[in-house]
Parts: C-alpha cells; sequence; structure tokens
C-alpha cells in the first residue's frame, strides 16, 4: 500500500458511490466509463482490498472495507474544502479569532460600546479581549501572544514607540480632568483651594506622575502627592472621599457614576489642558480588516470625547 492514497482516484471512487454506478460517475465526471472502472481498480491495488462487488446488470455493492473508505474519503475531502475556505479567508485577511489587549480604564469605559459597534458588522471575527496595562502588553504584541494593543503615554517621549517589531496608529488624546471631592453648598473650586490639600497619583516614575511635575513646574506650584496607586479606579474613590485631587481622564468622569461625589477644579486662564495619548499597537504588516474596523471605531469614539 501507498503511503498516500491518490486523491485523483479518491475523488473518482467517491463519484462512484454517490452515483450508484461506474457510467453515472463517468458522466458526471465528464470521463468514458473505462476510465472510472480503471481508477477504481487500481485504488484497489493501491490498498490491496476489494472496495466494490461487481455484478452484471445489477447496481454496485460496497464492502465493508468499501463503505470505510468512503465514509474517511468524504471526511478528508470536507476538510479540505474547509481548508480552503480558511486558506482563502486568510489571503483576503479575514481571521477567526483578534486577541485585543487593553488598559482597564479603556476596558470599563471606552471599549464596550465600540465594541457593541463593530459586533454586527464583523459577525465571522472573534474578539477575545484581555485586560493588560501598556507596559506588559507591549512584549506581547513583539511575541505574537496579542494582535493588537489599546495603548496610551502620557508623554510623547515615553514608549511604545515605533520600531522594527512595533507599527503604532494614533487613536487621538483622551483629556485629563482635575477633581476633587464634591463640597456641597459651597462655591466652585479653584487651584488655589488645592494647593494645600494631599494629592494622589502614580509612583514617582510613573509617566502619570512626571506629566503632573512637568504641569506644576510651568505654573509654579508644588503639588504634595501622598496617596500613590496605578489603578485610576482607586484614584477616583480616594478623590470621592474627600481624601485628595488629582487628574483623571474625562472618560471616567463621563462613564457611570464618574461625576458623583467629585468636582472639577477651575484651572488658571490660559493654562493648557493635559491629555494622554492612545494608541493601536500591532507588529508591523497589514492588519486584518476586523482590526482595521476597531481602530476606526476607537478613533471615531475618542473624537467624541470631551474634557
Amino acid at each position: 500500500m501507498k503511503n498516500q492514497p491518490d486523491l485523483k482516484l479518491l475523488s473518482t471512487f467517491l463519484a462512484v458511490v454517490e452515483h450508484g454506478s461506474m457510467a453515472a460517475a463517468a458522466a458526471a465526471l465528464g470521463y468514458v466509463p473505462s476510465a472510472v472502472s480503471q481508477h477504481v481498480a487500481a485504488l484497489e491495488r493501491d490498498l490491496g482490498v476489494e472496495l466494490l462487488v461487481r455484478r452484471p446488470g445489477s447496481r454496485l455493492i460496497l464492502t465493508a472495507a468499501g463503505r470505510s473508505l468512503a465514509r474517511a474519503a468524504g471526511e478528508l475531502f470536507e476538510a479540505t474544502a474547509r481548508f480552503r475556505d480558511a486558506a482563502d479567508g486568510i489571503a483576503r485577511r479575514e481571521v477567526a479569532e483578534l486577541r485585543v489587549g487593553a488598559y482597564p480604564s479603556a476596558v470599563s469605559h471606552l471599549l464596550p460600546g465600540v465594541l457593541s459597534a463593530l459586533r454586527p458588522r464583523e459577525r465571522g471575527a472573534r474578539v477575545r479581549l484581555i485586560i493588560v496595562e501598556t507596559h506588559a502588553g507591549l512584549p506581547r504584541v513583539r511575541s505574537g501572544d496579542l494582535d493588537l494593543l489599546i495603548a496610551y503615554r502620557y508623554l510623547p517621549e515615553d514608549p511604545p514607540v515605533a520600531s522594527a517589531e512595533l507599527a503604532l496608529t494614533s487613536l487621538g488624546h483622551e483629556p485629563l480632568v482635575l477633581v476633587a471631592g464634591r463640597r456641597p453648598g459651597r462655591r466652585p473650586l479653584a487651584l488655589e483651594d488645592c494647593l494645600d490639600r494631599e494629592w494622589t497619583s502614580g509612583p514617582a516614575t510613573s509617566p502619570d506622575r512626571r506629566l503632573l511635575h512637568r504641569w506644576a513646574g510651568e505654573l509654579g506650584i508644588s503639588p504634595e502627592v501622598t496617596l500613590e496607586t496605578e489603578d485610576l479606579h482607586s484614584m477616583l474613590a480616594m478623590i470621592r472621599a474627600g481624601l485628595a485631587v488629582g487628574w483623571i481622564p474625562s472618560t471616567l468622569i463621563a462613564g457611570e457614576r464618574g461625576d458623583e461625589g467629585v468636582q472639577r477644579v477651575l484651572l488658571p486662564a490660559g493654562s493648557a489642558p493635559l491629555c494622554r495619548e492612545v494608541l493601536a499597537v500591532s507588529r508591523p504588516g497589514t492588519r486584518p480588516p476586523v482590526a482595521d474596523e476597531l481602530v476606526a471605531l476607537l478613533t471615531r469614539a475618542l473624537r467624541g470625547i470631551r474634557a
């Protein structure tokens, strides 16, 4: 027996099984009946077993070996057809699943609406969403574990940066809002009212802390950070409790319950607003259509965010 059966012979055999006779199979395949008979005989020689019982004037009868081969060959050709469909889809840059990483506040306040808009358009592609901070997501993009990373940077010199392993698309800028705990019945808070308060931000080396120091230096003030955390939801909780003042992305403030218990701090006239840049990070090369659609929807969503 050959290591691999001849697919042409298998195809002819399946046609005989389907149509019930050599003549009918020959007509369907465009062969002469003798060629079909020769193909079946050659397949039997290759396998060393009888596949069909030939009785003049009656329908061909499959042997047990013939039935087993017909079932296996049918599964083989179905799998081949599925493989060809998948290969054609890959050639058209279609994917069955897109692995997307995103930082926590994007997952909670930015992506739900975007994914809801995406789902009806790309029913064939499944988006697997993974919560991951930017610094932890970049190696996973390089390794291929993530197809797309929704990342941020507070300062232009911060990572991520484009390289031979990373391609960046700027999606827009997310405004930051300076907020403090709400004080019912009192006048609006100005920045000078907050200078002797405790502030919350990331650790000393974190990008948002460095942005805070740069902003404060330009204004000539020295806010004292005593509550350090990288978790924005924890920052917002401490601000709500009246424990601190801090800069919070406007998506959290605009989201459900985001502005409950907080008030915006009025900044000095002419002071530049702060923001963080949101980026899509992927490996270099052409992205699948579902990734491009996701990037376009995120860009549109960020344009609609107001400080």
